[in-house]
């Protein structure tokens, strides 16, 4: 399966929330409840310095169920991000790893701190 694209944007200074929902080819909703999920944002792809890592097991990105990868990064967090670039979420079950979504991460920079 492809990744599907999504561009994200962030609001600096403020808490980021993104839900996503993976479903099946056949459009039902792909129980994620067993596997972990890692997320990084980078520069650019060749880029080896990373802005944003985030993981499950960490708990910045939870799965269920239902298809949902959350992802959330506190006020503190997006505050301290200086510039945007390019992401992509993985999710893994065993040694089976999938690149789920990708895009564009632009970051809104804020003007009151």
């Amino acid at each position: 399966m492809t990744a599907a694209t999504y561009n994200l944007t962030c609001e600096q200074g403020s808490t980021f929330v993104k839900k996503f929902t993976i479903t099946t080819s056949a459009g039902a909703a792909r129980d994620l409840s067993a596997h972990t999920a890692r997320m990084q944002v980078r520069p650019d792809v060749e880029s080896t310095t990373i802005i944003l890592d985030l993981t499950s097991s960490g708990g910045d990105i939870t799965l269920n169920s239902s298809g949902e990868i959350e992802v959330t990064v506190s006020a503190a967090g997006t505050a301290a991000l200086s510039q945007g670039g390019v992401y992509d979420v993985e999710i893994e079950l065993g040694s089976v790893v999938e690149r789920v979504i990708e895009g564009d991460f632009t970051l809104s920079k804020e003007v009151t701190r």
